[in-house]
C-alpha cells in the first residue's frame, strides 16, 4: 500500500507545480501497476484547501468529490487515541517544523504498517519512511 501526501494531490492537478510532471508520471504508474492507496482526511482538508487557493473553488469541488468517490482510495479517519499520538510526533520533530497533518500521517501509517509515501515532503523521510516516486 501507497500512502498519499498532500503533495501528491497538489502536483497532480496543479500544472504550474514544479513536482507536476513527475507526480503525473507517478499516478500514472501507481494506475498501471493497480497500487492500493491510503490518505487521511486531514491530508485531503489540506490539499482541498490547497487546491482551491490554487487552482480554484469549483475545480477543487470537482476534483474532491472525484477523490472521495474514488473506489480505489482508502481514506483514514484517525481518533482522538491517533490525534494525541500525532501531538507526541509534533513535539519530537518540533525542530523540522512538520505539520500536524504529516504528524497524523505518520501515526497511521506507523499503525497500518504502510512504508511508502507518494510525497515530496522530506520529513516523511527524516521519520523513517520511503518516497514513492
Amino acid at each position: 500500500m501507497i500512502y498519499l501526501d498532500t503533495g501528491a494531490f497538489i502536483a497532480r492537478y496543479v500544472q504550474r507545480d514544479q513536482y507536476h510532471r513527475q507526480a503525473l508520471k507517478v499516478w500514472e504508474r501507481l494506475a498501471k501497476g493497480g497500487q492500493r492507496c491510503a490518505t487521511s482526511n486531514f491530508v485531503l482538508n489540506e490539499a482541498f484547501t490547497l487546491l482551491a487557493r490554487r487552482a480554484g473553488y469549483h475545480f477543487a469541488a470537482q476534483r474532491a468529490r472525484a477523490i472521495l468517490s474514488s473506489q480505489i482510495l482508502t481514506i483514514w479517519r484517525p481518533g482522538e487515541e491517533e490525534e494525541h499520538a500525532a501531538i507526541d510526533v509534533l513535539e519530537k520533530y518540533a525542530d523540522q517544523q512538520v505539520s500536524f497533518t504529516d504528524c497524523v500521517s505518520f501515526v497511521l501509517m506507523r499503525e497500518h504498517s504502510v512504508e511508502e509515501v507518494f510525497s515530496f515532503d522530506s520529513h516523511f523521510e527524516r521519520a523513517g519512511f520511503r518516497l514513492y516516486q
